[in-house]
């Protein structure tokens, strides 16, 4: 059972892992089948498989562990990035990760994994556990950046609202790798309700507003309530926290 503990310390593996560990193509094929129909291990998708704890018959890895390893470049991100942390109003039953190459959308373990465009590796860290997954700043900026991959603006808000803190330096790095005007104006915007809880001066806004489009947007598709925001000439929702404290879903952006 040596090959066994090898895996498990893996908790996913691929077929080139198989292969390193017995040192052979034919003995890595062998093994695979064997283990499969033992009920050692499953299949997760094509060339990625899951060791199956024998105490508990469940996998091993973590639904974040899972999406670190689906590519040799994939890392966890978005509102997933958010749960891991711990910084989630909700916990989804979609997964997401970032990678480079192309794969398709699937199914595991009950969870929905779903791939996202790669934006580089800037932001993403490594944990001792086998996660990748982006810096709790490149979280926050890629989710300003798509409020489809959050699950709308609310629910953006209130992951903001249990993080500690953030780090400016960061944020402005992110917001930098985008370099778009219109992130800045956006994330100026929602980060200046938060100012004070997450510790961000006006050295990070008055860079954000230097940075800005100089043309008006909608923080997202346009809404007959938003207001125009002349400071970051942004149309959006009057007072964000007045929208989280109502508990109003009417601009999800999903």
């Amino acid at each position: 059972m040596d090959l066994y503990k090898e895996l498990a310390a893996l908790r996913c593996f691929t077929h080139s892992d198989m292969v390193q560990l017995t040192g052979s193509e034919s003995a890595a094929i062998w093994n695979i089948k064997s283990y499969l129909k033992k009920g050692y291990i499953e299949r997760v998708r094509r060339n990625l498989y899951a060791v199956i704890s024998m105490e508990t018959e469940q996998p091993i890895p973590n639904r974040f562990q899972v999406a670190s390893r689906i590519t040799d470049d994939s890392f966890v991100s978005h509102h997933s990035a958010f749960e891991f942390y711990g910084y989630a109003n909700q916990v989804f039953y979609e997964v997401y990760f970032s990678t480079e190459k192309r794969v398709r959308p699937f199914d595991y373990d009950g969870l929905h994994y779903q791939p996202v465009l790669w934006r580089g590796n800037d932001g993403v860290m490594e944990t001792n556990n086998g996660v990748r997954v982006t810096s709790l700043e490149r979280t926050v900026i890629d989710s300003i950046a798509d409020f489809t991959k959050i699950g709308g603006l609310e629910e953006l808000l209130r992951c903001l609202a249990l993080i500690p803190s953030l780090d400016e330096t960061k944020l402005l790095e992110v917001l930098q790798a985008y370099g778009r005007g219109q992130l800045y104006q956006k994330a100026g915007y929602i980060l200046e309700a938060y100012k004070d809880a997450l510790f961000l001066s006006e050295t990070f806004f008055s860079e954000c507003m230097k940075r800005s489009s100089s043309s008006k947007t909608y923080l997202f598709d346009k809404q007959d309530d938003f207001v125009f925001h002349r400071k970051w000439l942004l149309y959006a929702p009057n007072d964000l926290k007045k929208l989280v404290d109502k508990g109003v879903n009417d601009y999800d952006a999903v």
